[in-house]
């Protein structure tokens, strides 16, 4: 699957540098061509020459230094690799992408490139666990980088866990199974709800819940990279948008519904994650109330029922909803199926640790109104998101079949 791409593979100053070199003859060995950059740190533990060596190519290290001054080396780089590749990433490395900076080769290519960014991390075990290397990990993640983790084991510096570099021959098995994912949501229109609504009392005060959403963004993004020409709605939340999605922001349910119902149309797989208010306030007020003694109640009537108003509307579309539920979640989930006209349904008990809102993990039930079962353990949003994407490809390719 590696025959004929262009791989840019970027060095960073860590010990794990040596393993750069055998990732380099793997490369090339599974038919790729290979262009290594390395930072002024990894040729303290490495040397161009070996790289240079191993790939048959111009190895880079210095951003000013034009080794064809016909051309701008680090466009030139970025324009042409499929894919790049950060082996070892180091902390030092990881804080530089996740805050966008360009003081070297490597940082300046990767800004420039297109092409599917994979990091390899490599650092001492209580490194890797830092909450600011977790919070730049996190950032690049949703930026849509992908992460190649690193191994359990004996480290350089002594210690016994997570923080060593993946093995050659396993992330060349990762990269290939990446190259062989088809996109099979090439030529499809999928619309995702996502994150929760505010229903408004005055210009200070709203009703909401707690969600963030994570999964429907997690869907987006997977939607995206199988293909698919993606149309995500979005309430109040604080999260970027996945590469190659189409985004719309909107605060209350109404303007949810409205957003959902102008995009339904054309749409061939829709997928309502996004937690929408079932009430809002009756009445609202242009100026702060004032505190006031005694109780005070809010009367409040019913938001349009916008995944109802989805299945009555179905045509062509495969309709899937979420439930989030506490208790009785397969029951309510059944129902919920059923009632609403769906195609499908992903049932969660948010009450389960790990699975609730602002986790970055989900479990679920996934059900088809033909009566198909798959249960999901905890995994990651997007391992899940992933799954049922794939899920509904299937169960569109079934119902198109003659």
């Amino acid at each position: 699957m590696l025959k004929g791409k262009n791989i840019a593979l970027g060095v960073s100053g860590g010990i794990a540098a040596y393993k750069a070199a055998a990732l380099t003859s793997k490369l090339v060995q599974a038919g790729a061509n290979v262009k290594v950059i390395m930072t002024n740190s990894a040729q303290q533990f490495i040397t161009p020459t070996t790289f240079q060596a191993l790939s048959r190519q111009p190895v880079y290290t210095d951003t000013f230094h034009e080794q064809d001054p016909s051309q701008i080396q680090h466009i030139d780089v970025a324009d042409w690799a499929d894919l790049f590749l950060v082996a070892p990433a180091t902390a030092n490395v990881i804080a530089k992408m996740a805050g966008g900076h360009a003081d070297d080769m490597l940082t300046t290519t990767l800004l420039a490139t297109e092409a599917p960014v994979y990091i390899a991390p490599a650092m001492n075990v209580h490194m890797y666990s830092h909450p600011a290397v977790m919070n730049n990990m996190k950032q690049l993640d949703e930026w849509g980088f992908r992460f190649i983790e690193p191994g359990e084991g004996y480290l350089a510096c002594g210690y016994v866990g997570k923080g060593r570099l993946e093995e050659p021959e396993t992330i060349v098995r990762v990269l290939e199974g990446e190259m062989d994912r088809k996109k099979i949501l090439e030529g499809k229109r999928v619309l995702i709800t996502a994150g929760p609504t505010r229903e408004k009392i005055d210009p200070v005060r709203y009703f909401t819940n707690p969600s963030t959403g994570k999964m429907g963004f997690a869907l987006a993004r997977q939607a995206a990279a199988l293909g698919a020409d993606v149309t995500l709605i979005a309430g109040p939340v604080q999260l970027d948008t996945p590469p190659g999605v189409n985004r719309f922001d909107v605060t209350t349910a109404e303007d949810m519904f409205q957003a959902v119902m102008q995009h339904y149309p054309d749409q061939d797989i829709v997928i309502k994650s996004a937690a929408v208010a079932d009430y809002r306030p009756k009445v609202t007020y242009e100026h702060k109330m004032k505190k006031q003694d005694g109780n005070y109640v809010v009367e409040m009537e019913r938001t349009k029922d916008i995944l109802f108003e989805l299945g009555q509307r179905k045509e062509h579309q495969y309709l899937i909803g979420f439930a989030a539920e506490t208790n009785d979640v397969e029951h309510y989930g059944r129902k919920k199926l059923i009632n609403k006209n769906l195609d499908a349904i992903v049932i969660n008990n948010v009450g389960d640790p790990g699975a609730g809102f602002g986790t970055d993990t989900n479990a679920s039930l996934f059900l088809t109104k033909k009566g198909q079962e798959q249960t999901y353990p905890l995994q990651s949003k997007d391992e899940l998101a992933a799954r049922i994407l794939t899920e509904a490809y299937g169960e569109l390719v079934e119902r198109d079949t003659p």
